[in-house]
């Protein structure tokens, strides 16, 4: 059952960091065309909205890495 929730973490690592840096990402390019086109500035809310952004993904990849491993337990428990 360790190796289960350590690939599960390390799995769930991997797509946070993977849909991190989506997210920045496409933040980043939302930025620029913000002031390129409708001459927005995002400068002000940058931070919160980036951190609003990460703390969401953080939960979200908890739940769903919690939810495989609860799957996965109670699996293990009906075969035995």
């Amino acid at each position: 059952n360790c190796y289960v929730v350590l690939i599960s973490s390390l799995f769930s690592f991997f797509i946070f960091v993977l849909t991190g840096a989506t997210v920045f990402f496409a933040l980043v390019v939302i930025s620029y065309l913000g002031v390129g086109i409708m001459g927005l500035d995002f400068e002000r809310s940058w931070s919160s909205i980036l951190s609003f952004c990460m703390v969401s993904l953080t939960l979200l990849v908890t739940l769903f890495n919690l939810v495989a491993i609860s799957k996965n337990f109670k699996l293990k428990q009906n075969i035995d």
